[in-house]
């Protein structure tokens, strides 16, 4: 079967630094990923590569097919916007929208169609249950519903795959279990593909597989 998702022989060093040393990995289609290792081990710089955010200084990154650094850094834009979800520790949404515009943003940058975004930007906040929130201002939701309304966001342009950076770092430990469940509904429903980097030990051992970083390699 042909990987969504393939990195190979991935470096990255900040300065006389090396933190990645020829990662390779392949991420399957309806696969969720975790990556675990110590801090400072390149979790979160590998992620930020994979997620077309940073560059490697050498190695490939290939997307359902694209090999994404042949991009320019305008269609590697569009690309990242179309292709790929993020959500991360903090839920970065925009104070002043209401969860259903920030839940819409991505699809409004990608230029589609303004009534299928909402449309598809309600569904989503419904499945989460969300539905009676969506006019909500982020201040007037809890923790876990903007977590919630984060991940909703991810998921408006139907992404090929979903990064996720911590994301139940900032939550109680109720509402991170509720979260990493909804990753696994999502998963079972959409066929939606996660790679998570987290700390949390359950969600590590729930994922489909557990890969560990340590000296700037998967061991």
């Amino acid at each position: 079967m042909t990987p969504l998702l393939q990195a190979s022989d991935i470096t990255r060093s900040y300065g006389d630094l090396p933190v990645l040393k020829g990662i390779n990995l392949q991420i399957q289609s309806g696969e969720i990923v975790s990556i675990v290792g110590a801090s400072g081990a390149g979790k979160s710089t590998l992620l930020h590569i994979l997620g077309t955010l940073d560059r490697p200084d050498a190695g490939q990154v290939t997307l359902g097919g694209e090999n994404v650094f042949n991009l320019n850094e305008k269609d590697l834009a569009r690309f990242r916007n179309d292709r790929i979800g993020f959500v991360f520790q903090f839920h970065n949404l925009l104070a002043e929208f209401s969860a259903l515009e920030n839940v819409c943003l991505p699809g409004f940058i990608g230029g589609k169609n303004e009534q299928e975004v909402r449309a598809r930007a309600e569904e989503l906040l419904n499945i989460l249950g969300l539905g009676d929130r969506k006019n909500h201002l982020p201040s007037q939701l809890s923790g876990g519903e903007q977590q919630r309304t984060a991940v909703a966001r991810a998921l408006v342009n139907s992404p090929a795959i979903v990064f996720a950076d911590e994301p139940s770092g900032n939550l109680d430990s109720h509402n991170a279990e509720e979260l990493h469940k909804l990753f696994f509904r999502l998963r079972d429903e959409l066929n939606q593909t996660f790679v998570i980097v987290t700390h949390n030990d359950l969600l590590a051992h729930m994922a489909d597989r557990q890969l560990t970083i340590r000296d700037g390699q998967i061991v």
